[in-house]
């Protein structure tokens, strides 16, 4: 076993196919961003005045994933940082929540303390009224004149976990400040988001809104051929296979994050072929592995009721006593399920939508059948592979402590 585990490291020290993987990764931010001067200078010319100490208007922003919402947005507020860091003032902070961190944003006390961490205050992770949080993230900010931007990456996530109410609270508290002024600029990879808000958050929270579209094939390349250059060895990539990993990311929304992932990936498994090219093959194998994680990371982030009814969809596909699976057993299953989990008992409309969206999102079949007198309704079918289905389940039974 020695010698075998010797010829795998020997093979990787040698047939090294990346010079610089990092670029390559989501946490990477680059200097220069392609396809978005004209987004980076709104957003820019949106937050300009707070280095003159004007209140900024919150700002909402749109887009798919991988549209460049939030490198646009760090790029703005680092270049706003550098400013204000030259003449040396501390009358601007810059605060970046990810909504998507469960143990950050499943709460709205979590997200103030977060907050208020990163000003370098501390607040107890549990135990405070929420209003003492409020008035605590106040007092910090208010004993000078200052701006303070909060950005709320991915505030769609926060909204379905807890409510809109938060959102509201935020923007009404400069009539609470003396001195200081917040300005929120909210990121959300639904384009219909602001729609489910309550008319006065929406009034409050959308002063300003951007659109970022999604990139086309064209651009991709240009990003994917940019990045290259740095993260790989000279000769390993040919323009065949750039070409056909952004048009793949391009059938997915123009995805660039997609797009990179699929390089990086194909880097990875020509490695561990010790292939001494990234052929398209590569791209091909990436993009089927790349689906299986993506299913299991939806799975693993969509709230508690959307877990509860996938562990009911999975139970009742493993149950024999069922050879088809309709809406209704599965809001009955979901039930008890529910009363077991002590959790709340969403209604049959609800529970309805949410099957709906689980076959939008490919996990499951949803097929509308008739039942002559008693109507409409839909045979589903789990669309999981045998090993998604094992660690799906691990996932659920770990979150929802069964």
């Amino acid at each position: 076993m020695a010698q075998k585990l010797d010829k795998i490291f020997d093979s990787f020290v040698e047939n090294n196919l990346f010079k610089d993987k990092r670029v390559l990764q989501t946490n990477y931010t680059p200097d220069t961003i392609p396809h978005r001067d004209n987004q980076i200078e709104n957003v820019a010319s949106i937050l300009a005045p707070a280095l003159r100490g004007d209140r900024v208007s919150n700002l909402f922003i749109y887009g798919k994933t991988g549209t460049g919402k939030t490198l646009s947005v760090q790029h703005v507020t680092n270049e706003l940082m550098k400013r204000v860091s030259d003449s040396k003032s501390d009358n601007l902070k810059v605060v970046y929540i990810n909504c998507k961190l469960k143990k950050i944003a499943d709460t709205e006390y979590r997200i103030l303390a977060e907050i208020i961490n990163s000003l370098g205050g501390s607040v107890p992770i549990t135990g405070l009224p929420t209003d003492a949080v409020y008035n605590k993230f106040v007092d910090m900010i208010d004993d000078k004149r200052q701006n303070v931007i909060l950005i709320l990456d991915e505030v769609d996530q926060a909204i379905k976990k807890i409510s809109d109410s938060f959102l509201y609270t935020l923007t009404r508290l400069n009539s609470d400040l003396k001195n200081a002024q917040i300005g929120i600029v909210g990121i959300s990879n639904s384009l219909t988001f602001m729609d489910c808000l309550d008319p006065r958050v929406r009034s409050s929270l959308g002063e300003e809104e951007l659109v970022f579209p999604p990139y086309n094939a064209l651009q991709l390349i240009d990003i994917l051929r940019e990045r290259s250059k740095t993260a790989f060895v000279d000769g390993v990539l040919g323009e065949e296979v750039i070409s056909k990993c952004a048009a793949y990311a391009a059938r997915e929304h123009g995805d660039a994050r997609r797009a990179l992932d699929l390089l990086r990936v194909a880097g990875e498994l020509a490695e561990r072929t010790q292939s001494k090219k990234i052929e398209e093959k590569h791209i091909d194998e990436a993009n089927s592995k790349i689906e299986k994680d993506k299913m299991l990371d939806i799975i693993e982030n969509e709230p508690r009721q959307f877990q509860l009814v996938l562990m009911a969809i999975m139970d009742l596909t493993e149950d024999k006593n069922f050879d088809k699976i309709y809406t209704g057993n599965i809001y009955n299953k979901y039930q008890e399920i529910c009363e077991k989990t002590k959790n709340e008992i969403l209604t049959q409309r609800r529970i309805s939508d949410i099957i709906a969206e689980f076959d939008m999102l490919g996990i499951i079949n949803a097929d509308v059948v008739s039942k002559g007198r008693q109507g409409r309704t839909r045979v589903i079918k789990l669309m999981l592979s045998e090993s998604l289905k094992k660690k799906a389940r691990e996932i659920l039974l770990g979150n929802l402590n069964i």
